[in-house]
């Protein structure tokens, strides 16, 4: 589970004096607590929950790093771009494009796909095989071409 390899990490960055590292730990175990006590949480969080949250930490601080970016504003940009770099350290590692088309590939003949109408179908089955492992933007994208 990554909430106890988080504890560990927020000692050591602390130890080191790390503050971007430290930032973006804390960031984790925050969402990760939220998680825990919302309303309606089971006792413990699964390791396939635990990934989609980081997905959205990753996520959020993308779209904030891109309004920076497009601000001037470079001081803001690198602490997303750092906390990004950190939340990364505990996802598996992303596929690359043709990893990803492979399986969607494989996921349209197992569920018999011939058209866009099909894409939720696709999506669903996709982001299950794939989650996280690849961006869900890179997903739709990759399903649209093929079923296109």
């Amino acid at each position: 589970m990554i909430s106890n390899i988080i504890d560990q990490e927020i000692k050591k960055a602390m130890l080191a004096k790390n503050d971007a590292q430290l930032r973006g730990l804390r960031a984790i175990k925050a969402a990760l607590l939220l998680a825990k006590t919302e309303k309606g949480a089971s006792e413990e969080i699964t390791e396939e929950t635990e990934l989609k949250i980081l997905q959205k930490l990753i996520k959020q601080r993308r779209e904030s790093a891109d309004i920076y970016k497009q601000q001037n504003r470079e001081d803001l940009y690198k602490v997303e771009e750092e906390e990004i770099e950190v939340i990364n350290q505990f996802l598996p590692k992303q596929l690359g494009r043709e990893e990803v088309a492979a399986i969607i590939e494989g996921v349209i003949k197992q569920s018999g796909a011939t058209s866009v109408k099909d894409m939720g179908k696709v999506m669903g089955m996709a982001n299950k095989e794939l989650a996280g492992k690849a961006d869900g933007k890179l997903i739709a994208e990759i399903v649209k071409e093929k079923l296109a």
